[in-house]
């Protein structure tokens, strides 16, 4: 037999723990191991940190989103309900629904609605026109087809000012590139900051040459997405290049096609930059009669030049509505062309 002091003196061994209990079972539970309440708040822990950790990944996001867009939004629908001037802002009365009721009997924004919706037409169409050709060319094998892709990017990459600073040399009254090709084909010269049309068609022509390329690589991707089985199927049913790009590649493209040209037109609503640094000293004003000023130069003129905040935030409002009129318009066209596949 073993006295009570032997056996403090000599622990059990191996052999001694209940059968099959892992050798230093026993050992680990009472000597090196962790208690048990510490057990329980590690997996408490750790539990916590699956659960919390993607919100607080995503969470910077979101304050940012709040921060600097859900709160200027709301203070901006708050402002569109109150008499509110620059050079006051601490003096702010109620006007409830004045602002807007002024802005839809006013002759500008009507004229500045036309403004954008006709540039929003002259721009979009013959660029997306333009990058849907780009893109079907580059969709063949072609030498150096990664400079070109490079190349379609730099437009974009180049900012709204020096853009606008070139066009607007080119377009120049006296001296201008494009009145020197028109003077030489018998062309009278055009003042294309004084005319309607000319004008609208000098912004359109900045625009259509930032975003082409951008647009040609997004029609770029979906070409090279489309299987090939199809265009091999249409080959042998004797189709040619341009049969197959009408009846295999454009109907294939139909949900990006949608995709850009309500991405387009929402460029297009809050179009800003070009106008404004192409018309000089009056681009706020859309030129001296108003001939090009966008919904964005409107708002800009009424708030920043004129100082009424309250009847800009109701502008801006009024372009948010419309944006959200163009989404629920893209939704209702998605939803009938996934039915009609």
């Amino acid at each position: 037999m073993t006295s009570p002091k032997q056996a403090l003196a000599h622990p059990a061994s191996s052999a001694d723990t209940a059968p099959g209990t892992p050798p230093g079972a026993a050992r680990g539970a009472h000597g090196r191991g962790a208690p048990a309440g510490a057990d329980s708040w590690r997996s408490r822990l750790y539990r916590w940190d699956m659960k919390a950790s993607p919100y607080a990944f995503v969470s910077p996001f979101f304050i940012l989103f709040g921060a600097f867009t859900l709160v200027p939004l709301l203070y901006t629908a708050w402002y569109s309900l109150h008499d509110v001037q620059l050079s006051s802002l601490d003096h702010q009365s109620w006007a409830g629904l004045d602002n807007y009721k002024n802005l839809w009997s006013s002759d500008f924004f009507w004229n500045a609605l036309k403004n954008t919706l006709t540039i929003g037409v002259i721009s979009t169409v013959p660029q997306l026109l333009a990058a849907i050709g780009l893109a079907h060319l580059l969709n063949y094998r072609l030498r150096g087809s990664t400079v070109w892709r490079v190349v379609m990017l730099t437009p974009y990459a180049t900012s709204v000012a020096a853009a606008t600073l070139v066009f607007t040399l080119l377009y120049s009254w006296d001296g201008g590139m494009v009145n020197w090709i028109l003077h030489f084909f018998g062309v009278h010269a055009v003042n294309w900051r004084e005319s309607d049309w000319g004008s609208q068609f000098a912004v359109s022509s900045i625009v259509i040459w930032r975003w082409t390329g951008y647009n040609a690589l997004i029609y770029l991707a979906a070409m090279q997405a489309i299987p090939t089985d199809l265009y091999e199927s249409a080959a042998i049913d004797g189709a040619n290049r341009w049969q197959q790009f009408r009846h295999v590649t454009i109907p294939q493209l139909r949900p990006t096609i949608l995709f850009t040209v309500v991405v387009s037109t929402i460029g297009a609503t809050q179009l800003f930059g070009e106008p404004l640094l192409f018309g000089g000293v009056s681009g706020s004003k859309g030129g001296s009669e108003h001939q090009y000023q966008t919904l964005g130069l409107y708002m800009y003129d009424q708030g920043w030049i004129i100082g009424n905040l309250g009847k800009a935030s109701a502008i801006a409002w009024s372009m948010f509505l419309i944006l959200l009129v163009i989404a629920a318009v893209n939704l209702l066209l998605t939803r009938r062309l996934r039915k009609s596949q």
